[in-house]
């Protein structure tokens, strides 16, 4: 299925109306507007929270000039009307400071999705949300995905789709590609499997 096929011919709302909805929307609450849908993000566990914690160290102590950023409203798909909270946008230090709550992909390195265990996970995670930052451009698209204990890397975006995938079981040294240029030494995601 291309990423053009698996969108809807009408959006479920305007994104004006999505934008207005989820800023009224209770803290305990992340809403997304992907594929014209309307999202709800789960509540990420503790492990999601430590194998995003653990990915925000490696960053750092890689490339100190650059953020992850967790959460960071983006704008994303073709003519930017989604909006996803990816649970992390790689860019340049203060590259969001002076955006609002959406702001542009324009200079995201990167973007992150943990799977959760939840039955939305595979079509958002896997699909919706990978093409939407495909169709944006961001280079590097990194899915942690806890349920096949790989991470997956996506790579070369080019008319909505990533021309490269490459997985890598949790214990393997992955070199993400240029312009993230970070390796990542995974043993330690072994700790939070369940």
């Amino acid at each position: 299925m291309t990423p053009s096929s698996s969108r809807q011919a009408k959006p479920q709302m305007q994104v004006e109306d999505f934008e207005e909805l989820e800023r009224g929307a209770p803290e305990t609450v992340r809403l997304e507007f992907i594929n014209g849908k309307l999202e709800v993000k789960p509540v990420p566990d503790g492990d999601h929270g430590a194998i995003v914690m653990w990915l925000l160290r490696q960053c750092m102590q890689q490339r100190p000039e650059l953020a992850l950023y967790p959460e960071q409203g983006l704008k994303v798909e073709t003519y930017r009307n989604g909006r996803a909270r990816p649970d992390g946008a790689l860019a340049p230090l203060d590259h969001f400071a002076g955006h609002g709550e959406w702001a542009p992909a324009d200079g995201v390195l990167m973007t992150v999705e943990v799977t959760s265990h939840d039955r939305d996970t595979d079509l958002r995670d896997r699909v919706e949300k990978r093409d939407g930052y495909a169709a944006t451009g961001i280079p590097v698209y990194l899915l942690v995905d806890r349920d096949a204990e790989k991470l997956v890397v996506y790579t070369d975006p080019y008319k909505g789709e990533y021309q490269n995938r490459a997985s890598h079981a949790y214990g393997a040294t992955v070199k993400l590609p240029h312009p993230v240029s970070i390796t990542l030494e995974t043993e330690k995601l072994k700790d939070y499997t369940r």
